[in-house]
């Protein structure tokens, strides 16, 4: 497959072999119709002979070539699997497209400091834990870093002092970076405002720029109330201190903070489900 690939990878050779498609030609042939000069064209062809693409046979003083069909064929094959997965990706590559829209549309707004002041975000959701296990997993770091990320990413640096006036830091990177080569996906720092236990917690974050300024502040607040035997989390979030360098992040919150707050009610049901099935712990 990589020699088929790098064979067909030159405009030179692709030409030759949509012409070798309509028919078999020989050299001279060939060369006429691909403009080209027929030392070129042979040696051209002698590659494509050797990934297997065509084959040649002497008729006197001519070599004709003939373009052979299976290794187009299992390329296509190969090709269409990968579009097929790529199609199969679903909701990753709906994410994907999803940010890159609102990627643009906050570039284009983001033309002055201040831009995105006030701009304000809203989330609800049920889960299926009660409230005194959804206070651990909003402020132990180890229940924490298990599901405040969005889908594609890993917490790679987590502090998080849950008192007022606590310091925060959450820095993450590429879920398959493993080790810490490539570049970071993000890093913010903040502090925590206010602390009501299984009630209430308010922090301020700001996501950092390469020179490590704010690119914004976010003010968020998560409240939590009982809902049966589970807790409804309704959560507040308001930008203030936005600088036109913001855009690539402020395009995420919605996207990125709503995958974390699934994984973390997908995290809790799976512990109910676990818990429900085997009440007993053993």
């Amino acid at each position: 497959m990589d020699a088929t690939l790098t064979a067909l990878a030159d405009p030179a050779r692709w030409r030759l072999v949509t012409l070798l498609a309509e028919r078999p030609r020989p050299v001279g042939v060939l060369a006429q119709l691909a403009g080209a000069r027929q030392p070129q064209t042979t040696k051209h062809l002698q590659t494509l002979e050797r990934a297997g693409i065509v084959g040649s046979q002497r008729s006197g003083q001519r070599r004709i070539y003939a373009l052979r069909a299976e290794p187009l064929r299992a390329l296509a094959t190969e090709l269409g699997r990968l579009a097929d997965s790529a199609d199969a990706l679903g909701g990753a590559r709906e994410a994907f497209d999803r940010y890159g829209l609102q990627l643009e549309a906050e570039r284009l707004a983001a033309q002055r400091d201040g831009w995105a002041d006030d701009r304000s975000f809203d989330f609800d959701r049920a889960l299926a834990a009660p409230p005194e296990v959804v206070w651990r997993h909003l402020t132990d770091v180890s229940l924490l870093e298990r599901w405040w990320t969005p889908d594609d990413l890993r917490v790679f640096e987590l502090v998080f002092d849950a008192h007022p006036g606590g310091r925060i830091v959450l820095e993450y990177r590429d879920r398959e970076d493993t080790d810490g080569s490539d570049q970071v996906a993000g890093r913010a720092e903040g502090v925590v405002d206010d602390v009501v236990p299984a009630r209430r917690l308010a922090y301020r974050l700001s996501p950092l720029l390469p020179d490590g300024s704010a690119a914004f502040t976010s003010h968020v607040a998560l409240e939590l109330g009982a809902a049966g035997p589970g807790t409804r989390l309704v959560v507040g979030y308001r930008i203030s201190g936005s600088t036109v360098h913001a855009a690539d992040f402020v395009a995420g919150i919605e996207l990125g903070f709503g995958q974390s707050l699934d994984r973390l009610a997908a995290l809790l049901t799976a512990q109910d489900t676990t818990t429900d099935t085997n009440p007993t712990g053993a």
